[in-house]
C-alpha cells in the first residue's frame, strides 16, 4: 500500500539536500545527516530562518567529500570531508542545547563566510557527541540526533503534499517537497496517512511516528529567490493548525541499524487517531 519514494540527506544543516537512492541508518538518523552546521561568532548555529542565502548553497556526495556548491554559480565551490577527527573542540549552541563539536579549518569558514555574506564556522559532531532527543518523546535514551532541530527523521507522504498543492491559491505555484526537508518522503494511501502511523517497518527495520513535526517560516522562503511568501504557512494554518504551531510531516524514530532504499515497501504494524481534522 505504501513506498518509498524518495529518501534525502543535509549532511550541512540547512544548506542544500541530496536525493539518494539508500540511505545508511546510524544511531543519529541516515548516515552524514546532518553531521556539519554553521555557527556564528558566539557559536550559535545558523539556519536559513535568519540566513535566507543558505538556500542557495547546494550539495553533492562525491569520493572525495561534500562538494558544496552555489546554486546559479556552480564555479564557486569548496569541499568538505565526510568525517572530521581533528580540530579544535567548541561548545555550539543548537536551539537548547549546547554541544561539543570540531572545528575543522579557517579555509572552510572564510568560503562559507563570503558566500553566506557573514562571519561564520564550520563545525562537525563527533561520534563521542551523544545529543538526546528530547525525552518527552524519546522511547528510550538511545535516542540521539545530530545537528537537525531537534529529531533524526523526517517522514511525509507526497499524497499530503499533492493535498496542500491542491487547496493553494489558484494563482500560487505548485511547491516541491525541497520546502519541507524530508528524509523520507512515501506514496500510496491517503492524504496525511502519515497523522495515523504510529509504529512501522521498512526493509525489516522499525520506526515510530513520536511527534508531529511543527513547521516554521523556512518553508515559506523562495529556494530561488529568497523572498519570504506567505505560502505554505497560511494555508496550512486552515487545517494544520494546533496550539499556534502549523504541522505538516512526523517526526520519525528508528531501532536498528540498516538500509533503507527508493522502492522498499512501508509496513504499517500500529496505527493511530489523526489529532487533526481533515
Amino acid at each position: 500500500m505504501y513506498s518509498i519514494k524518495q529518501l534525502f540527506i543535509y549532511p550541512i544543516k540547512s544548506l542544500g539536500g541530496i536525493s539518494v537512492q539508500t540511505a545508511t541508518i546510524t544511531a543519529t538518523g541516515f548516515a552524514y545527516d546532518r553531521k556539519w552546521m554553521l555557527v556564528d561568532a558566539q557559536n550559535n548555529f545558523l539556519s536559513q530562518r535568519t540566513v535566507p542565502l543558505m538556500a542557495h548553497l547546494q550539495t553533492a556526495l562525491t569520493n572525495k567529500g561534500i562538494l558544496v556548491y552555489h546554486k546559479f554559480a556552480p564555479q564557486h565551490s569548496i569541499m568538505v570531508p565526510l568525517h572530521a577527527n581533528e580540530g579544535t573542540n567548541l561548545q555550539v549552541h543548537i536551539w537548547d542545547d549546547e554541544c561539543t563539536a570540531i572545528h575543522v579549518d579557517s579555509h572552510l569558514d572564510q568560503w562559507f563566510s563570503e558566500q553566506l555574506q557573514i562571519p561564520c564556522k564550520l563545525v562537525y559532531m563527533p561520534d563521542t557527541t551523544q545529543r538526546q532527543v528530547n525525552a518527552t518523546y524519546a522511547l528510550s535514551q538511545n535516542h540521539l540526533t545530530a545537528f537537525s532541530d531537534g529529531f533524526p527523521l523526517l517522514l511525509i507522504g507526497q499524497e499530503s503534499l499533492n493535498e496542500l498543492n491542491r487547496r493553494l491559491p489558484s494563482e500560487q505555484a505548485a511547491l516541491s517537497m525541497e520546502r519541507f526537508r524530508p528524509n523520507l518522503v512515501f506514496e500510496g494511501g491517503h492524504p496525511f496517512a502519515e497523522d495515523t502511523f504510529a509504529h512501522f517497518s521498512i526493509n525489516q527495520l522499525p520506526f515510530w511516528a513520536v511527534k508531529p513535526c511543527a513547521r516554521c517560516s523556512i518553508t515559506t522562503i523562495n529556494q530561488s529567490t529568497l523572498a519570504f511568501e506567505k505560502e505554505p504557512l497560511k494555508t496550512l494554518a486552515q487545517f494544520r493548525k494546533l496550539n499556534n504551531k502549523i504541522y505538516f510531516g512526523q517526526n520519525i524514530l528508528c531501532n536498528g541499524v540498516g538500509s533503507v532504499s527508493v522502492g522498499n515497501s512501508l509496513q504499517v504494524i500500529e496505527s493511530k487517531a489523526s489529532i487533526f481534522v481533515a
